[in-house]
């Protein structure tokens, strides 16, 4: 068994705030979070207010275009994306001055625009990425290009991850235009391509190396905040300030193969597939951290239940607590733990012949603690069959 870490990413190095409030109802991330509790009744009124129904709707119209764009990110192009933000900016009496399109490759576009505040404080930068992860039509109830609103809910490929946050940022730029909203700083919005992916096109990678001047700033909001409810009550804002990297390991088992009327027990695919069904039984260590800590202590007064005593105790570092509260939410597993999933699988290379090569992709979500040898060095144990 051969395995190997490949596109590593590593994300974060930048306070992540969710942005401002959209119609889309998002379940809880395995991140790293702070919660602070919100008694929204003791809120102001004037802090609940909507925005204008013509602001709403501009910002449904922008999100709804944003969706209906394939900007898969090895099946389609980000470049239409920024295009259309770009040409909602120049409407909106945006000058070209401040709107940048561009990219490390002419399907890998990205739009930056600048909105100029008083300049007594340097920049805040707003990110949003605007690829997706892959959709296949086959494998969807409905058309995952096709923006469609269901019992409250918004479906469709990338209407939480990352679209709406694209589109709250350009809709509210727009607005503070029309409004002569002056922020103290500048406000710089940058949309960038192959998030979901990283390599070469990366776009916040490429805007770093080819035009820092452009998104240069003392702060920055990403993707990786949001709000809590249950039953419609409002409970929760959670703030993100910290992240997981990722690493991805690919799998090999290699044999000299024949042909499928003679089989031997010394098979390819079987000896990846005991390897995957080891793994599948696998769990890293359960623990907690500063940040995380923090979390369980405040859902502990947010959650109802026989859970609620199990997630104050998760924090004084009860094991039996944490195994709990991990088999009750697949996103509570993520944050008190690292996590190797089988992802992808390859094998063979014709129907009447033994394999020789079957391969898995792994994808793991390492907690910042965690170096990438401790990880490597505990899947080789679980993988090792010699």
């Amino acid at each position: 068994m051969q395995f190997s870490d490949n596109n590593v990413l590593i994300v974060g190095g930048v306070l992540l705030v969710h942005p401002s409030p959209c119609a889309v109802t998002i379940a809880r991330c395995p991140m790293l979070r702070l919660v602070f509790t919100l008694f929204f009744c003791a809120v102001p009124l004037a802090a609940q207010t909507m925005p204008p129904e013509a602001d709403k709707q501009l910002a449904h119209d922008i999100y709804k275009e944003f969706v209906e764009i394939r900007s898969g990110f090895t099946t389609g192009s980000t470049t239409p994306v920024a295009e259309a933000a770009a040409a909602r900016l120049r409407a909106a009496g945006f000058p070209d001055a401040d709107i940048f399109v561009g990219g490390a490759n002419p399907n890998k576009a990205n739009l930056v625009v600048r909105y100029h505040g008083t300049g007594s404080r340097k920049p805040l930068l707003l990110l949003a990425h605007t690829d997706v992860v892959e959709a296949k039509r086959e494998d969807w109830s409905m058309d995952p290009f096709q923006l469609i609103e269901r019992d409250g809910f918004f479906y469709g490929r990338g209407t939480s991850d990352d679209k709406a946050q694209a589109a709250v940022w350009i809709a509210s730029l727009i607005r503070y235009r029309r409004e002569g909203f002056k922020p103290h700083r500048d406000i710089i919005v940058a949309l960038t391509a192959d998030e979901e992916g990283g390599g070469p096109y990366n776009g916040v990678d490429w805007l770093i190396k080819n035009h820092r001047e452009l998104i240069d700033a003392e702060l920055a909001l990403n993707e990786g905040g949001w709000g809590e409810s249950d039953a419609g009550r409002k409970i929760s804002n959670d703030l993100q300030v910290s992240e997981k990297y990722a690493i991805n390991f690919r799998f090999e088992v290699r044999n000299k193969g024949g042909h499928s009327s003679l089989p031997v027990p010394d098979n390819a695919i079987y000896h990846l597939a005991g390897a995957l069904e080891r793994l599948s039984h696998f769990g890293f260590p359960l623990k907690t951290n500063e940040v995380t800590a923090a979390y369980f202590q405040k859902m502990a007064k947010i959650e109802t239940g026989p859970v609620s005593e199990d997630l104050a105790k998760v924090p004084e570092g009860s094991q039996e607590a944490m195994q709990r509260v991990a088999a009750a939410s697949p996103a509570w597993n993520a944050t008190l733990r690292t996590t190797c999933v089988a992802t992808q699988l390859e094998g063979g290379h014709a129907m009447n012949a033994l394999p020789q090569l079957a391969a898995a992709n792994v994808n793991c979500r390492v907690l910042p603690e965690d170096s990438l040898e401790y990880v490597r060095n505990a899947l080789q144990k679980v993988m090792a069959d010699d």
